[in-house]
Formats: C-alpha cells, structure tokens, sequence
C-alpha cells in the first residue's frame, strides 16, 4: 500500500513525519508532476524493457532506482538484481541510496527521502528522490512547479503535535522559466496575421508544402489547413514524423467523434511538443479544436521552423 507521508528523528529521539493532505493528492499539477517523471523514467530506460507505472508501487524495491542510477550516472553497484525479501530489498536500497546521494553530493541528514522511506512506497519521498535524479541529469525537462499541503504529525514526549505547512516540491527551473518566456513571446505569426490576405496565404501555402511532405509516406494529403488539423489526428501523425517516435494507437482516438475526442487528442499533440521543447504553453488547445486559424498556424510554424532544413 502506497505511503503519501514522510517521516524523520528529530535530534529528541521522536518521529516526525510529514502527510500529504488528500485535496492535494488530487491537485492536477500534482497529478501531472506523477506523469512526467513515470514517461521520464520510462524513457530512460527503455532499452531495457523497464516499464513503470506505479511512482508508489514500483520503485520501493530498488530495482527501477538502480537501473536508473546506472543509466543516468554510470553507476556500477555491487547488489543483487531481484530482490524478494524485505531484508534483501532494505539492503539493496542502502546500498543504492548511499551512492545516490554521493552522486548528487547531498548529506544524508539533508536528504528529503531514505531507505526507510522508500521501502514503505512514501510518495513524499520517492517524488523528491526523482525530481533531484531529473533536475541533475536531465535539467531540460519540464517540470510542472507543484507544493503541496502536508501535516506534520511530531512525537514528543507530552503527546503527537500536528501542524499544517506547505511542502515544496519542484520550483520553476531556469529552463522552464525560459520556455515559458519563449512561448510567451510575440510569434511571427502574430504579426503575420495583421498583415495583406495574400501575404499570409503565402505562408499558409508554405507550411502546407511542409506538411504533405511530409505525410506522403503516410499516404495523407492536407488540403485545408483550417479544418483537417481541428480533431488532432493528422497533428499527432504529423508530430511522430518530425520529432521520430510513434505514438501507440491506444493513446489517442483514430476516429475521434464529438469534440471532447478531438480535444483529447489536441491536448496530447500540444503535451508531446512542450516535452519536446518547442514554445506552445501558450496556444489553448480548445482553440485548435475550434479551427481558430492563428493557433493552428502558429504550432504548424514551429514544427516548420525546426524541421524545414531536415
């Protein structure tokens, strides 16, 4: 069972310990933070069919943080591969934290998670432990910037003291923070459209060039660049082709029907380029499922403008 808390000695000898109130559990941002790392994780290592699905469930027994830690630091740990009793997971993980924190030259007493922590699935601690592993070796993904409300139950020797304070998760990176400055800057576009009709039909026929280019190996054909991106499916098709990776059929609607379909699908299209660092923060994805043309041109533009020397 999943642990939402964290727990410390204070220098008295008592426990203190730190639990994630429910409302923020179900905090968007914080759900979102859960999604990042879990496709992060699973990235990094899938050369060797890892699969995670689980922050709570998959990771307390060091087997994950361990191929993570030789993926991403070259570590090379002397522990065994499967471990199946308690004794043997708690051991594993000594060993695996104790060379986690010299990697991230972090002190033990400074550290926001431990063995014990992370072997009772404490989602407090193991989200800490990843966002320290993302931050040191992949300073460019974006994190979503999340606190959350904790109590902090303390045993001392009158009885518990509880307290309510805010936790910290991740803060806004500074490449985060120049992404966002990115997308929030003035995008040709923008000045494109308050130009002559015939100007930006020029782009518009550009752009469309671009795209049919690169679908026809899909045996697809764009003909309105208004309309046929609105359901995110020639998007999405078009994203795989450029950045290089397919996208399971299960994630998206082939044949979206109604507009919370197409929005589905627009909102992953729109998810895939910010992972993939293009500056699309602030496009609404429900203004490309209502065919607002700026919007659609807008994101066609930046795929065109990374890809059009390809």
């Amino acid at each position: 069972m999943a642990d939402y808390g964290a727990e410390e000695e204070n220098r008295q000898g008592g426990e203190r310990r730190m639990v994630i109130q429910p409302t923020s559990l179900e905090d968007p941002k914080l759900i979102k933070l859960k999604e990042v790392l879990v496709e992060w994780i699973n990235k990094t290592l899938k050369v060797e069919h890892i699969v995670v699905r689980s922050l709570e469930e998959d990771l307390y027994d060091g087997l994950v943080l361990h191929h993570l830690l030789r993926r991403l630091a070259g570590a090379q740990l002397h522990v065994e591969e499967i471990a199946l009793s308690t004794e043997a997971q708690v051991r594993k993980l000594e060993v695996i934290l104790t060379a986690l924190n010299e990697t991230l030259e972090l002190n033990e007493e400074k550290a926001k998670w431990s063995v014990k922590l992370i072997h009772s699935r404490d989602l407090l601690a193991t989200l800490h432990l990843l966002v320290a592993l993302a931050s040191r070796f992949q300073p460019d993904l974006v994190l979503p910037v999340v606190s959350v409300e904790v109590v902090q139950c303390e045993v001392t020797k009158n009885g518990i003291k509880a307290d309510k304070q805010t936790e910290i998760i991740t803060f806004q990176s500074n490449s985060s923070a120049e992404l966002e400055r990115e997308s929030n800057k003035e995008c040709p576009i923008d000045e494109l459209f308050k130009l002559e009709a015939h100007k930006i039909e020029t782009v518009k026929k550009a752009i469309l060039h671009f795209v049919n280019k690169n679908m026809s190996s899909l045996g697809l054909n764009v003909t309105d660049l208004d309309k046929q991106f609105a359901d995110g499916v020639i998007l999405l098709l078009l994203i795989g082709q450029l950045e290089g990776f397919f996208i399971p059929l299960s994630e998206f609607f082939l044949c979206p029907v109604g507009s919370s379909e197409m929005l589905h699908n627009v909102t992953l299209a729109m998810d895939l380029l910010i992972d993939q660092g293009l500056p699309v923060q602030s496009i609404d994805p429900q203004d490309i499922v209502s065919q607002d043309v700026p919007a659609t041109v807008k994101v066609l533009y930046y795929l065109f403008k990374r890809h059009k020397n390809k």
